[in-house]
């Protein structure tokens, strides 16, 4: 009989519903590959997926078979060439509006409240895409209006993880330097009239596959429909869509 492993593998411990664990535990192993790796060696593949190293060498095997990975000289595995084809087959399909709207939609069907997607654009921000509340008070902000950077909750998480306001010379306020401290230890912003007065907010930032700031994800709504019960669906939105814009 196989030995039952002590530890649940990662594949294991998250495996797909309806699907096959020797898939999901294959793409562990591709997963267990980051930014900056060149080549894996087998314990380190077998340790970050939690798989025996006997289990991971048959995966292995399969990978190295569909060019999803390569065995180098020195025993250690890279990524091959099949990953790279995906990619260019992927990045010329990508599209981002396809990958965003359907995430403001679903906010806005669980909050009724109006959600956006705002990028840096030079020493301001852009509302690139924006799903309007169904409720017939609310802002008025259109997909390809410039906002501040300075204020406002999306403008202020932009700041918060990396974009600059207009002016900008590294002499940001003690103040505003302990606020955007406060924005990346909580990974969100809610405010109330930070850029227009009865208008609320709550913003969190959204990242790139290599860790980089891509937009920020925001809700806004009347002051008097603030619903601090918001920020947790907000959160989740934005970590869907991280890693894939």
């Amino acid at each position: 009989m196989p030995r039952k492993a002590q530890i649940e593998s990662l594949a294991d411990s998250h495996a797909a519903p309806g699907g096959a664990a020797a898939v999901d535990r294959a793409l562990t192993l591709l997963s267990a590959f980051r930014a900056g790796d060149t080549s894996l060696g087998l314990a380190e593949l077998s340790s970050r997926t939690q798989l025996y190293k006997s289990t991971a060498l048959r995966l292995l095997a399969s990978l190295e078979h569909a060019r999803l990975v390569q065995r180098l000289e020195d025993g250690s595995y890279g990524l091959g060439n099949e990953v790279a084809r995906l990619n260019a087959v992927y990045a010329a399909s990508f599209s981002l509006e396809r990958v965003v709207l359907p995430a403001l939609r679903a906010l806005v069907a669980a909050t009724r409240e109006s959600a956006a997607y705002h990028v840096v654009q030079g020493d301001a921000r852009l509302c690139l895409y924006r799903v309007d509340s169904p409720q017939p008070v609310r802002d008025h902000i259109r997909a390809g209006d410039v906002l501040p950077l300075n204020r406002g909750t999306g403008g202020r998480v932009l700041t918060a993880f990396g974009a600059r306001p207009a002016g900008a010379t590294g002499s940001t306020s003690a103040k505003d330097k302990t606020l955007y401290a406060r924005i990346r230890e909580q990974g969100y912003y809610s405010s109330v009239g930070d850029r227009l007065e009865g208008v609320a907010g709550i913003s969190a930032p959204v990242f790139r596959a290599d860790g980089s700031l891509a937009a920020a994800l925001t809700l806004t709504m009347p002051a008097e429909r603030y619903d601090e019960r918001h920020v947790q669906k907000l959160l989740e939105a934005a970590r869907k869509l991280s890693g894939l814009v």
